[in-house]
């Protein structure tokens, strides 16, 4: 693990440059799933809980977004550059799924879609069914909310233990995470089963803690939360983790854009 770690923080920094900025504005189109319901069944597995995650407005994003599911939950602001048609504020997303478009880096929700433009003028862009767009990732914002851990249906004691990951705030990705028992330093893996889900068949006896790698400034850092699981958890039951993420990741954006609409 420390391994993993120290390979990881290298890559981060690597990478990163002096221009490195907070978010940067990037330049795409987009388009609109008319059902919500494809995106909150999408590839990060959020199900039915995504409605909850922005009030269903949701986006599929490219891979370059998704991350290998390391994107679920990214918050991003997005608004359509036809100034006549939309809003200079355009409106923000939770990433809920992975699209194969080549066309667009971003498939939304038509309640999303529609929320970019001036009033009275939603319809007028969903005959669009395309538009050029301008984005940046943001910060997510769940103030009355901890992360969260939810076990999934697939889990089975005593061997078996299936999460998924809720209300990750900050402009961050969970790269690893580790699992043992309370008042325990004997820490075992989780591997990412395919999104915002992680899984381990190495399951301690008696109440889970976790630890959470984030990215971080220009790195990565460690998270605890330790008392999440008690020792008779249930399947199907959302756990508070007690934590607040509120780190903000940097880019490296050339020339620099540090998040202002222009």
């Amino acid at each position: 693990m420390a391994l993993f770690l120290c390979f990881f923080l290298f890559l981060l920094l690597s990478s990163s440059s002096a221009s490195a900025c907070d978010r940067c504005l990037h330049h795409s189109k987009a388009a609109y799933f008319s059902n919500a319901s494809a995106l909150s069944a999408g590839a990060c597995g959020y199900d039915s809980l995504a409605l909850g995650l922005s009030g269903g407005h949701l986006a599929a994003g490219v891979s370059s977004l998704y991350k290998d599911g390391a994107g679920c939950g990214a918050c991003f602001q997005i608004r359509c550059k036809n100034p006549s048609l939309c809003s200079s504020a355009g409106t923000r997303v939770t990433l809920t799924d992975l699209t194969q478009s080549n066309q667009t880096d971003f498939v939304l929700s038509s309640r999303a879609f529609r929320a970019m433009a001036n009033k009275g003028m939603g319809q007028a862009i969903l005959k669009l069914g395309i538009v050029d767009v301008e984005y940046k990732r943001i910060p997510c914002e769940y103030k009355n909310q901890d992360l969260a851990v939810r076990v999934e249906e697939s889990s089975q004691k005593p061997n078996y233990l299936a999460i998924k990951l809720l209300y990750q705030g900050g402009q961050t990705e969970v790269v690893a995470m580790d699992i043992a028992r309370v008042g325990s330093s004997n820490w075992n893996f989780m591997s990412r089963n395919h999104g915002a889900v992680w899984d381990t068949s190495r399951v301690p006896a008696g109440a889970l803690q976790f630890r959470f790698v984030v990215t971080a400034g220009f790195d990565g850092k460690w998270i605890w939360a330790k008392t999440v699981l008690p020792a008779d958890w249930k399947t199907g039951v959302t756990y508070d983790c007690g934590v607040k993420i509120t780190d903000i990741a940097k880019e490296g954006c050339s020339p620099c854009d540090d998040g202002h609409w222009g």
